[in-house]
């Protein structure tokens, strides 16, 4: 803190001054550095700046300075004698307050504790929350009156507080809406005119507004006085997004080779916030697992708020072709989703997806017809709005099951399971850093295919091991079983009916915008889950970060631990993209 204060050290650097401007920063010093240790309770300290052995009320500093060769450093030497420490003696608390309220327990000051500024003016700050929060919309609690003991090095306070009447939400308003139809921001608030007044209640209304997509900022203005009823009028001041949105989008790894695309949006068709997002990207250009370029395309239309609230529909049409050293896949596929947020933290949603797909593998042609029942449950407490943003801490998890029918050659019924967990650590309170600039983060997947052999099972429907969201080191889809010699497609992969992926990564901040990784994977793709893996593939490696506002910059270079014996084998592997692995 009081290094932190200092304009002589934070300035050394950066703002070099002339010898009368180091004499001026210096004496601003000492007032600054007094004002610390004061707030810490040491009322009888005493700061001494020395430029040269020469005190600052010397009358000869000055010229001693403007005598000093050129490019030459003054030495600058700062004493500190602290004396007593000041403790609290008497709390008294007067004016009035309910009840049911303890203040004096609320305030958690005793007598004997250091009287450290912050922690008193805290203190009043929290009886002032606490008041509110009972809805109390208009208590008064002003900084003490703190009196200096004449005889001893204590401190008596003295807190006015003033609760007032008690009060409810008032008239509720919004004010620049533009094309977004009040009813929804209404249908989206939980607060309601006649319910308590509770600051957090009116600060979780403002956030709910905001999950909506479609204001860009939300602020609340606050009744000055309560009307005749006793309510207090609350008025939400709205700055709508732009209505249409497009973005750009580009990856690059070596097994996957490079990929570029672009979406627009429309945030709010009909004005209730309804949501359509056109994105095409090109795929697969280059890279050892893939044979030829690829697309991905899509149209979804999501209407918010659907039937209750924190429930969204959507709907979605797509269309892929890839071309994998696993196999050649063509598809359409059109889907629905139902999803509802339960809390802020749990989700749940279930779908219905039709499929065509057209897929050579091994030489063999595959046209299948999926029908598939989603079903997914979610948790997520990192806190974040963006899958891009860099989580810190909490945690991430879902558990998928996919109830499948393949209408094809062969036919097949199917049910596919995935449990996915990611977890990060700020290791800030281990390092005594700031935090969020060392964060250990880990993550670990477990699939399985029920009710259909590996190769009864549609090829793009197995699991496969290998590249960014799995074993990084390895190539795409490269662990796990493999074609046996003599066959068309030798040595390519076969992919599997189980795996189990887990990778764990420490991230470290550098400075202002960069960081750097290390990171190690493993994993194995198999015909079942094993208890104890006996295929299990390991990568290791390292990255660096360039931290943007919109989420960081992602070089990652991993190597296989095991050379995998197939065709296009890489004996390293780089990815590049925006956002964390995971």
């Amino acid at each position: 803190m009081v290094k932190s204060t200092s304009d002589l050290l934070a300035l050394r650097s950066t703002a070099p001054v002339s010898p009368f401007g180091l004499i001026a920063r210096a004496r601003n010093d000492v007032d600054r550095l007094t004002t610390v240790l004061e707030s810490f309770g040491y009322y009888e300290c005493r700061v001494v700046i020395k430029i040269n052995g020469m005190l600052l009320t010397d009358p000869g500093l000055g010229d001693a300075l403007a005598a000093l060769p050129k490019g030459s450093d003054a030495q600058v030497a700062v004493s500190f004698t602290l004396g007593t420490l000041y403790i609290l003696r008497h709390i008294d608390i007067q004016g009035e307050w309910p009840d049911s309220l303890d203040a004096r327990a609320i305030l958690d000051l005793h007598a004997g504790q250091a009287a450290v500024a912050s922690s008193v003016l805290a203190a009043g700050a929290h009886l002032l929350s606490v008041l509110q929060e009972a809805g109390y919309a208009f208590a008064t609690v002003p900084p003490p009156v703190a009196t200096q003991a004449a005889d001893a090095p204590v401190l008596d306070l003295k807190f006015q507080v003033d609760s007032g009447k008690k009060a409810t939400i008032g008239v509720i308003r919004f004010e620049g809406l533009q094309r977004v139809h009040e009813s929804l921001a209404r249908r989206r608030l939980l607060l309601r005119s006649g319910d308590q007044y509770r600051p957090s209640a009116i600060e979780r209304a403002r956030r709910d507004l905001l999950a909506l997509n479609v204001f860009a900022q939300v602020s609340v203005r606050i009744g000055t006085q309560a009307d005749e009823s006793g309510g207090v009028p609350i008025t939400f001041e709205i700055r709508e997004r732009l209505r249409h949105a497009v973005s750009f989008t580009s990856a690059y790894s070596s097994d996957l080779g490079g990929s570029g695309g672009a979406a627009w949006t429309d945030r709010n068709v009909f004005g209730n916030g309804e949501q359509l997002r056109f994105a095409a990207s090109v795929i697969d250009l280059g890279g050892s697992s893939t044979t030829g370029a690829g697309y991905d395309t899509s149209v979804k239309y999501l209407l918010p708020e659907f039937g209750r609230r924190d429930q969204s529909l959507q709907f979605s049409i797509g269309a892929l072709k890839q071309s994998l050293q696993a196999y050649d896949q063509t598809s359409k596929s059109t889907g629905v989703t139902l999803s509802r947020k339960l809390s802020s933290i749990w989700t749940v949603s279930a779908g219905l997806t039709f499929s065509d797909e057209h897929i050579i593998q091994d030489l063999e042609v595959h046209d299948y017809t999926l029908i598939a029942l989603p079903l997914t449950v979610g948790y997520d407490t990192t806190n974040l709005s963006s899958p891009l943003e860099d989580p810190l801490h909490g945690i991430r998890g879902s558990v998928s099951v996919t109830p499948t029918l393949a209408i094809g050659k062969p036919n097949a019924v199917f049910t596919i399971t995935q449990v996915k967990v990611a977890t990060f650590l700020d290791l800030s309170s281990y390092l005594s850093e700031v935090p969020g600039r060392s964060v250990l983060a880990a993550r670990a997947l477990a699939g399985l295919a029920q009710g259909a052999g590996e190769f009864s099972l549609p090829p793009d429907q197995r699991f496969y091991g290998g590249g960014s969201a799995t074993i990084r080191g390895y190539a795409y889809q490269s662990v796990g079983p493999l074609f046996p010699a003599g066959t068309p497609a030798a040595g390519s992969p076969i992919g599997g009916t189980a795996i189990t992926a887990g990778g764990l990564e420490l991230r470290q901040r550098i400075g202002t915008n960069w960081g750097a990784a290390a990171f190690v994977d493993g994993g194995q793709v198999s015909a079942s889950l094993k208890a104890v893996p006996d295929e299990f593939r390991i990568g290791v490696g390292a990255g660096l970060r360039y931290y943007t506002p919109i989420g960081p910059i992602r070089l990652d270079v991993a190597v296989p631990t095991k050379v995998q014996p197939w065709p296009n084998n890489d004996h390293f592997e780089i990815y590049i993209g925006l956002g964390q692995a995971f």
